[in-house]
């Protein structure tokens, strides 16, 4: 009797991991590209960059006087490509508020000596 049940066991726990056998998932593997790896670790650079650059107390006060929602912020970065934070980072970074003025001073400072050069003007008497 014994051995009946122990046949009959061994029966149902190889019939259950034959059946068991064809509902494994295959696993799909592949190499990941290095492009793929460095987009996705400069993605999360520039995110983390801008979003501590919005946490700023005054940038975050001017968005609020604004009326803009900082979970809006959020999901409108998560939503942009890499290359759109990237820009934006380098735009961020590079713009400074009020322009800038001492570009715009020497680059009017460079026209007015040429043109006194050339003799068009006569603003600096001197020369």
């Amino acid at each position: 009797m014994f051995k009946d049940k122990t046949k009959r066991v061994m029966l149902h726990l190889v019939s259950i991991a034959i059946l068991a056998t064809g509902f494994a998932q295959p696993a799909f593997a592949g190499a990941i590209d290095t492009s793929y790896m460095l987009d996705a670790d400069a993605r999360s650079d520039s995110l983390h960059r801008i979003q501590a650059l919005l946490a700023q107390e005054s940038v975050a006060e001017q968005l609020q006087k604004l009326g803009v929602d900082a979970n809006a912020i959020d999901a409108r970065l998560q939503g942009m490509t890499t290359a759109e934070l990237v820009t934006l980072e380098d735009r961020l970074g590079s713009d400074v508020a009020g322009g800038d003025a001492l570009g715009v001073i020497g680059t009017v400072f460079l026209v007015l000596l040429i043109l006194e050069l050339v003799g068009v003007t006569d603003i600096f008497k001197s020369i």
